[in-house]
C-alpha cells in the first residue's frame, strides 16, 4: 500500500486563540469548512460534517469524525472517514504562535494511492484544502470579531 499525507502551512494574521476558536465553535466550523452534527471539541466526540455529495468522485457528502486528540489553543486532531470513497484517514491542525498571529499547520493522512478512489480524492482535496478551505477560514477569520 502507498500511502499519502497533504500538508499545508498557512500563516493566519490572527492571535491562536481566535483561530482556535475558528476550528472549535460548531457554528464557527459550519462557516468555514463544512456543517456539522454532534461536534464538541472534547476527545473521544463522535461527529459527522454533512455537505453535498459528489457523485462523480463516490463522495457521499458524508464524513464521519471522531475527536482523536485535542490540546487547546494548540492541537485538533480528528478522524476523517468517507463511506463512499473508502477513505480512513487522520486531519490534524496545530497552530503555532507567530508574532502577533499564528501558523497554521494542516495534515491529512492515510490515502491509500494505490486505491484509484483514494488517489482521485487526495488529488481533488489537495486542492480543495489549499484553494478553497484555507482561504474560507481566513475570510471567517477576518469577518470574527475580536
Amino acid at each position: 500500500m502507498s500511502t499519502a499525507t497533504l500538508e499545508a502551512d498557512e500563516f493566519l494574521p490572527h492571535p491562536p486563540a481566535k483561530v482556535w476558536r475558528a476550528l472549535t465553535e460548531p457554528d464557527l466550523l459550519d462557516a468555514w469548512l463544512m456543517p456539522t452534527e454532534g461536534f464538541v471539541p472534547v476527545a473521544g466526540t463522535r461527529f459527522r460534517f454533512v455537505t453535498s455529495p459528489v457523485p462523480q468522485t463516490g463522495f457521499s457528502g458524508v464524513v464521519d469524525c471522531e475527536v482523536l486528540e485535542i490540546e487547546p489553543v494548540r492541537l485538533l486532531r480528528i478522524s476523517w472517514r468517507s463511506a463512499g470513497t473508502g477513505l480512513d484517514s487522520v486531519v490534524t491542525w496545530e497552530l503555532v504562535p507567530e508574532g502577533s498571529g499564528t501558523r497554521l499547520l494542516l495534515t491529512h493522512a492515510g490515502f491509500d494511492l494505490d486505491d484509484p478512489e483514494q488517489a482521485r480524492a487526495f488529488e481533488i482535496m489537495n486542492g480543495g484544502w489549499r484553494s478553497h478551505v484555507l482561504r474560507r477560514m481566513a475570510a471567517a477569520l477576518d469577518d470574527m470579531p475580536g
